[in-house]
């Protein structure tokens, strides 16, 4: 708490407070909370690429950050089960300030033509092999 304290400029004694519900916090408090999270979450001025696709995939990914190009990017998922939910799911990576956006290939042609992000397609090269192996072991 006292680390988060002097990262936002607020007093330890004063989120204490806050965080006890004796004390209500002003505005300015409120946005130096606010501004300080978005920071640590690195999800300040879009700060974060976006990731869509289904429950199972997204479980596979065990880093949440990643040194690219030299800078900590932040990787945000959002899990969808249809093309429709996969289109919405762009738009709300875009709005809530991605920087980019990884998706399926199926939707990534649209996706492309409605945000104004960089949008990169996920070509599942080996897991499609291992797939064919597994349903061809399973009809022999």
């Amino acid at each position: 708490m006292a680390e988060f304290a002097e990262q936002a400029g607020v007093p330890a004694s004063t989120l204490y407070k806050i965080m006890s519900g004796k004390r209500e916090p002003n505005v300015k408090t409120l946005r130096q909370i606010i501004k300080t999270v978005k920071r640590l979450e690195g999800s300040e001025k879009g700060e974060f690429i976006a990731v869509i696709a289904a429950r199972p995939v997204l479980d596979n990914i065990s880093e949440t950050k990643r040194k690219i190009c030299g800078n900590l990017c932040t990787i945000r998922e959002y899990s969808a089960t249809s093309m429709e939910e996969a289109i919405i799911a762009a738009v709300r990576a875009e709005r809530d300030g991605a920087k980019a956006l990884v998706c399926a290939p199926i939707v990534s042609p649209t996706v492309e033509k409605i945000l104004r992000i960089p949008v990169a397609t996920i070509m599942p090269k080996n897991s499609l092999f291992d797939a064919i192996e597994l349903v061809a072991k399973k009809i022999s």
